[in-house]
């Protein structure tokens, strides 16, 4: 073989290649993540399946953005600290969960079903109380009229007494009038005729249980600049004296709950120096606790009554009493 031959005669290079070789394994984790989902996909429809509706709505407000419920943040804090849209996140602690889950519950559902009802028998045990208590008092005022029109030297004072119920109770006013006073001016020493109208009210007192307010009150004109006895004096002096006046018509002691002197702090009529203003009030208390022998009424609601009673006619230190 020449040399130029050998120059152009090609290099054959033979590869033998066994088996299929590879082909790469990317479609595996594929397959796990997916195998993984559909495992945590068929748990969840399983958990779905054995939870109550109390346990899903307990599990539903866990994760609502409830702030009363959140307590702690739900992250590290800063950027990409993993905090939530809601400024206290969702993590809770155990004590709150527990709190959630006793919400939930039926047994406290119905525990607070129980107060709802316990409540509106209060309620009703008031208003049925307040509307007796509203009889007897108009049924007393009914009384005091006619006792003072049957009086002959009582008639011209008829327009001077007036009788109303209020939320405190029954309230008989005693009032002065222009030319016919029922005390000397600035003195506590009063009319006979405002002794004996005294003594019919307590007439109608004695045959209710209800304890008594009694109150003076002046009009606006002063004492001179200086005065050691001002409206506070008088007003609690004319007080004081219409209670020794039911005292002596055989009113108890027990019955009184307050004396007070209002001076002019309590007007009846805008103008200050009005005479009208010049008045002694009778309040017959509110007795709410009264219960008609034989009706059958709850204990406890009588006790919760009683107690809110005393708080709302507490007496404070001192030699006059307000409520």
């Amino acid at each position: 073989m020449s040399e130029k031959e050998d120059e152009l005669q090609p290099i054959i290079v033979k590869k033998i290649i066994q088996g299929g070789g590879h082909h790469g394994g990317a479609w595996k984790v594929a397959y796990a993540d997916f195998v993984t989902a559909m495992m945590a996909f068929f748990l969840l429809l399983w958990l779905l399946n054995v939870t109550t509706e109390e346990q899903k709505l307990g599990i539903a407000d866990y994760f609502s953005p409830n702030q009363r419920i959140a307590e702690n943040k739900s992250g590290a804090g800063g950027m990409l600290g993993g905090l939530t849209v809601s400024p206290e996140g969702q993590m809770t602690s155990n004590q709150q969960r527990m709190v959630e889950q006793e919400v939930a519950s039926p047994a406290l559902r119905k525990k607070k079903s129980d107060a709802d009802a316990d409540k509106l028998k209060e309620e009703e045990l008031r208003k049925e109380l307040r509307e007796r208590e509203d009889a007897r008092f108009e049924k007393a005022a009914e009384e005091i009229k006619n006792t003072i029109e049957s009086t002959p030297e009582l008639q011209e004072l008829a327009k001077q007494i007036k009788i109303d119920i209020t939320p405190e109770g029954l309230r008989i006013q005693l009032i002065d009038e222009d030319g016919n006073p029922l005390f000397p001016s600035g003195s506590a020493n009063m009319f006979d005729k405002t002794r004996a109208l005294l003594n019919k009210v307590a007439q109608v007192v004695l045959s209710m249980p209800n304890e008594i307010s009694l109150r003076g009150h002046t009009d606006g004109v002063p004492y001179a600049a200086g005065a050691s006895y001002t409206n506070w004096e008088l007003s609690a002096d004319r007080a004081n004296a219409s209670r020794r006046v039911l005292k002596q018509a055989g009113v108890p002691e027990e019955r009184l709950n307050n004396v007070v002197g209002k001076a002019d702090k309590d007007h009846l009529f805008e103008d200050p120096k009005d005479p009208r203003n010049r008045r002694i009030s009778l309040i017959m208390l509110r007795e709410e606790l009264v219960v008609q022998e034989g009706a059958n009424k709850s204990t406890t609601a009588v006790q919760k009554m009683s107690e809110e009673k005393k708080k709302l006619y507490q007496r404070s230190e001192g030699n006059i009493d307000f409520p």
